[in-house]
C-alpha cells in the first residue's frame, strides 16, 4: 500500500454508498434482532465494526495500524525488550500486503514477538504447580489467538483492500454469515448443502440391520469374494457421528476395511433425546456386548474382532473388564484403541474443562431435559483449536465475507450429537476427575467390579503424536495396564487426521517397535519409522491373530442371514439432530 493510495480522497459519490452500507447493516442487525425475539430467542449485542460515512476509510486503516503498532510498542515496554520474530509460515499473515506495506510488517512482527514473550513468560513463573501452569498457558494462548492483528478489520490489509475493493460488501455479507451462525449456535466451517450422507459422504454399502433406542447396527456389504473368518465390530465415540470412518470413498477407513476382506459392522449411536436422558455407563457398556453378540450370532461364529475410538475405546476397555470377571473375554478376539484413554492423570488440555464450575454450568443447561446439547461439546473442542478452528472463520467468514471452502471432515466436525447429560457428567467426574478406571474394583459396570489389568485381549494400541485430545503420553498408559499381548503405533499427525490416513494419500508416517520400552520415550528411541498409513500394519497384524477366510455368502452379505434389512446405510439415527 502506498502513500498515493493512503490519500485518496472518496467522492461523494463513495460517501453515498458508504452510508447505504451503513444503512444495510442496521436493517440485517435490527431484522436479525426482531426474528429472533419473535422466536422467543436472546441475542447479543453487535460489535462489528463498519467504515464510518464521516470518515476517510483508508485513513481509517492506517490510523488503526498505526495505534495498533504504538499499543504494541507499550507492551514491549512492559514485557522487556523483544526482537522481531523472523519469516513464519503462520497462515494468518500469508497475504502479501503483511510484509509489502511497512506499518503492517511492523505490525506483524512485533505480534509474532511478543505472542512468543507472552507465552514463554508462562514457563518461566516461579511458585506454579502443573495444573496452574496448564491452565495459565492455554489462557495465555487463547489471549495471544484472540489479539491477533490479523482478527480486526483496522489491523488486517487483505480485510481493508478488500473492504475498499467491494466499498464495504464483504462486511455486509460478513454481517449476514455472523448473524446466521449467531441464530443456528456454531460457527460455520464448511458450507450447508456441500455434503449430503448417502451421496457424498458416507457412501459405503450396507445396511441396517439391527437397532435398539440407543444404537443401530450397520453391516457392510462384501467386495470380495473370500472374507475373514472372524468379523470386526466399530465402536464410535457417541460425541460424534460414525462417518469420521466412512468419509469419501478415498478417505473411508470402513470402505478400504472392506476391500480388504473383512466382515464389518458398524454402530451408529443415537443423538440424545429425552427418550434416553437416562443412559448411563452401564447401558453403553451393555448396548457393546449386545452388539458383539448380535454379530456373533448371526455369522455363528465365537468371537469378533473390535475398535473402539476415542471415548468409546475407553468404554470398550470397561466392557472389556466386565466380560474378563464374568469369564465372557472369549467373545472378543482382539481390540483396536484408536486414541483412546483409560488413564486420566494427564489427558490434556480437556481437563481444563472438568472443574466445578464447568460441572455446574452442565448441571444449568441440562437440568430442563437432561440432554447436553451437542454444540457445547463442539465450541469445546473449538477452542482447543482456537485459531484454526475459530478465528480462522471469524476473519473468512465475517470479515472478509467469504463462504468457507468445502471440507469433508469440517463438515462433519459441524455435524453435533447431543449426548445424555448426567452420563457426561459423569463420565467427566469419575475418569477426568477422579481418575477412577485404572483403580482396580474402585468402579463397578451392570453390578460387577471391574479391573482392566484382568484384560487379556490382544490389543492394537494407535495413539497420534500431535493429539491435543489425548495425548500420545497418555494413550500410551494402556500398554502398562493391560495384561495382554499389546501392539502400540505411534502415528502422525493428531486425533483425526492420524487416524483417518488412507494408504492411496501417501501422508504423515507411522512408527514401531519390537523392543520392550517402559516409557513413551523409550518407545520412540527405539522406534522406526513408516512412510505413509498405519493402516496395512493394522490389517496384517489383524490377519496375524487369525487369517482364515470363508466365502463371502450367506450372513456375510446384508440381508441375507436372520436379520433382515431395517433400511439402507447410513441409516436415521446418523441423520438425526
Amino acid at each position: 500500500m502506498t502513500d498515493e493510495t493512503t490519500t485518496t480522497v472518496p467522492s461523494l459519490e463513495d460517501w453515498q454508498h458508504w452510508a447505504l452500507v451503513m444503512a444495510r447493516a442496521n436493517q440485517m442487525i435490527m431484522e436479525a434482532w426482531a426474528d429472533n425475539l419473535a422466536k422467543g430467542k436472546e441475542m447479543p449485542g453487535f460489535g462489528l465494526p463498519v467504515p464510518h460515512a464521516t470518515n476517510d476509510p483508508m485513513a481509517w486503516m492506517t490510523a488503526g495500524a498505526e495505534a495498533w503498532s504504538k499499543g504494541l510498542d507499550a507492551w514491549s515496554k512492559v514485557l522487556g525488550h523483544y526482537s522481531a520474530a523472523g519469516e513464519s509460515k503462520d497462515r494468518r499473515f500469508a497475504s502479501p500486503e503483511w510484509r509489502d506495506d511497512p506499518i503492517f510488517d511492523t505490525v506483524r512482527q512485533s505480534y509474532l514477538a511478543i505472542s512468543d514473550k507472552l507465552i514463554g513468560t508462562v514457563e518461566e513463573i516461579d511458585g506454579l504447580d502443573d495444573p496452574a501452569r496448564n491452565r495459565l498457558r492455554f489462557a495465555t494462548q487463547g489471549f495471544v489467538d484472540a489479539m491477533s492483528p490479523a482478527n480486526f478489520v483496522a489491523t488486517n490489509p487483505e480485510v481493508m483492500k478488500r473492504t475498499i475493493d467491494t466499498k464495504g460488501e464483504n462486511l455486509l455479507a460478513g454481517l449476514k454469515n455472523m448473524l446466521d451462525d449467531i441464530s443456528k449456535g456454531q460457527v460455520t466451517q464448511s458450507p450447508e448443502g456441500a455434503f449430503e450422507l448417502g451421496r457424498d459422504l458416507a457412501t459405503t454399502p450396507g445396511k441396517v440391520i439391527y437397532e435398539t433406542t440407543l444404537f443401530q447396527l450397520i453391516q457392510y456389504s462384501p467386495t470380495t469374494d473370500q472374507v475373514l473368518e472372524t468379523p470386526l465390530v466399530i465402536f464410535p465415540p457417541w460425541i460424534n457421528r460414525f462417518y469420521i470412518l466412512d468419509l469419501t470413498p478415498k478417505k473411508s477407513f470402513v470402505r478400504w476395511c472392506v476391500e480388504q476382506g473383512v466382515t464389518l459392522f458398524m454402530v451408529s449411536w443415537k443423538s440424545a433425546d429425552e427418550s434416553i436422558r437416562d443412559i448411563m455407563m452401564d447401558d453403553y457398556v451393555a448396548a457393546q456386548e449386545q452388539a458383539v453378540d448380535v454379530v456373533r450370532d448371526l455369522l455363528g461364529v465365537k468371537s469378533v474382532h473390535t475398535i473402539g475410538y476415542c471415548v468409546a475405546g475407553t468404554t470398550l476397555a470397561a466392557t472389556l473388564a466386565y466380560l474378563a470377571a464374568e469369564k465372557k473375554a472369549d467373545k472378543v478376539a482382539s481390540v483396536t484403541f484408536l486414541t483412546a484413554q483409560v488413564d486420566f492423570e494427564d489427558p490434556g488440555d480437556l481437563k481444563l474443562f472438568v472443574g466445578d464450575e464447568t460441572l455446574t454450568t452442565l448441571q444449568q443447561l441440562t437440568a430442563e431435559t437432561g440432554v447436553l446439547d451437542g454444540r457445547v461439546m463442539a465450541a469445546t473442542f473449538n477452542l482447543l483449536r482456537g485459531r484454526d478452528l475459530i478465528w480462522n472463520y471469524v476473519v473468512n467468514n465475517y470479515l472478509l465475507g467469504k463462504e468457507p471452502a468445502p471440507f469433508d471432515l469440517l463438515h462433519w466436525n459441524g455435524d453435533v450429537t447431543n449426548l445424555p447429560g448426567e452420563w457426561h457428567r459423569d463420565y467427566l467426574d469419575r475418569l477426568y476427575r477422579q481418575n477412577l478406571m485404572i483403580q482396580p474394583g474402585a468402579m463397578s459396570v451392570l453390578g460387577v467390579p471391574i479391573d482392566l489389568g484382568k484384560i487379556e485381549t490382544p490389543a492394537y494400541i494407535q495413539a497420534g503424536r500431535e493429539d491435543h485430545i489425548a495425548p500420545a503420553p497418555s494413550v500410551w498408559k494402556l500398554t502398562r495396564i493391560l495384561k495382554g499381548p499389546n501392539r502400540f503405533v505411534l502415528a502422525g499427525s493428531g486425533h483425526i487426521a492420524g487416524v483417518v490416513n488412507p494408504p492411496a494419500a501417501e501422508k504423515y508416517q507411522y512408527w514401531t517397535s519390537d523392543e520392550p520400552a517402559s516409557t513413551l520415550q523409550e518407545f520412540i528411541a527405539y522406534s522406526t519409522e513408516h512412510k505413509g498409513s498405519w493402516w496395512p500394519d493394522w490389517i496384517e497384524w489383524v490377519k496375524g491373530l487369525n487369517g482364515k477366510k470363508v466365502k463371502a455368502e450367506g450372513a456375510r452379505v446384508p440381508g441375507e442371514g436372520k436379520l433382515k434389512p431395517i433400511e439402507d446405510a447410513p441409516g436415521r439415527y446418523v441423520r438425526t439432530r
